[in-house]
């Protein structure tokens, strides 16, 4: 395993669990300042509302996750990983928890620090199978 594989794979660990422990300044660390998301049903977004979104959470759900990575391909400061997420969320209020699962693609770029961040990210999550 070369040493980007292994800082991306170290990035996912910890993106998924800044998201369980709700650690959105260590989560906005991971992505790009001009991150942009790609999910089912809604238009592209951007750092912004991924942390306003994220915010509306806090304290209404828990959120539990996997990854499954399936592959990495790095080529100089450009990298991409392909995925399987799982994830629950579980209403803190009462309530059914919900599961979802899909296939993700991340584009990752190498900063100048040398760290890797989520430049673009297509996160198709629906009913888990």
């Amino acid at each position: 395993m070369t040493s980007d594989e292994q800082a991306i794979r170290d990035l996912v660990a910890t993106w998924m669990r800044a998201t369980a422990e709700e650690d959105l300044p260590r989560i906005l660390s991971l992505m790009a300042d001009d991150v942009v998301f790609l999910t089912a049903g809604r238009e592209p977004f951007g750092r912004k509302e991924f942390e306003a979104g994220f915010k509306a959470m806090q304290g209404r759900a828990s959120i539990q996750g996997s990854s499954e990575i399936q592959e990495i391909q790095a080529s100089g400061d450009i990298a991409w990983c392909w995925n399987k997420l799982s994830v629950t969320i579980t209403p803190l209020g009462g309530g059914a928890p919900k599961s979802r699962s899909a296939h993700v693609l991340s584009v990752l770029r190498r900063e100048p620090a040398g760290n890797w961040v989520i430049a673009r990210d297509a996160n198709l999550l629906g009913e888990a199978q």
